[in-house]
């Protein structure tokens, strides 16, 4: 059956992102062949991480189950939910399943690396969390240091949203992990992000939250 076009998500540098539908379903598709010449290159390892996580996670409630992946193209399921942003969780159960889920993701070896985003984070209709947008995320079976670090990262940024949505339910133990970042990601807030924040909003005019309606 032959998928029909229904909304242009998103479009930037490293190509677009397109909600179709295939009879019943809707697809998520990624799609990097309109990419600036000098940005393709990077674009297609994006996606190839994007699909690496999404295979390592198959089967995973709240994550988008892998469908089809090429060289140019990422096709996955649609998540139906609001970004965390719409959304604005304030029950603590929903933190709660954002842990086990992010618990779930770690132990599969996958580190989502961008869940400072809230447009990353899907309220699903049930109040269930989802997550999206695993470009950047790393599957690393042999784990390590780095991967610990980074996971705790992952877990940090959860704890910074449930401080802006939830905030009287933080446990002792999170206003700790909230109060001391690690080395890594004292350097890059203190170095790398000013430079990064310059390049994405200045330069390419992103915004934290762009791309951030149906995912």
């Amino acid at each position: 059956m032959q998928s029909s076009h229904l909304k242009l998500l998103k479009s930037d540098i490293f190509g677009c992102i397109t909600l179709q539908q295939t009879g019943p379903d809707k697809t998520i598709v990624r799609d990097t062949r309109s990419a600036r010449w000098w940005a393709r290159g990077l674009a297609r390892r994006l996606l190839m991480r994007e699909a690496r996580a999404l295979a390592a996670l198959h089967g995973q409630d709240g994550i988008p189950e892998l469908l089809k992946s090429e060289p140019d193209q990422l096709h996955r399921h649609y998540i139906e939910g609001l970004p965390m942003h719409e959304a604005a969780p304030a029950e603590d159960e929903f933190f709660r399943h954002a842990h086990r889920l992010l618990r779930h993701l770690h132990c599969l070896d996958v580190v989502h690396n961008d869940l400072a985003k809230e447009a990353n984070w899907l309220v699903t209709p049930e109040q269930r969390p989802a997550l999206v947008d695993f470009q950047l995320a790393w599957h690393a079976p042999r784990r390590g240091r780095l991967f610990r670090l980074l996971a705790r990262e992952d877990l940090r940024h959860l704890l910074k949203h449930k401080r802006t949505y939830c905030p009287s339910r933080l446990t002792e133990r999170e206003r700790r992990i909230l109060a001391t970042p690690s080395l890594p990601s004292r350097i890059w807030m203190r170095t790398g992000k000013p430079i990064y924040l310059f390049i994405t909003r200045r330069l390419l005019g992103w915004a934290d939250r762009e791309g951030a309606a149906d995912r």
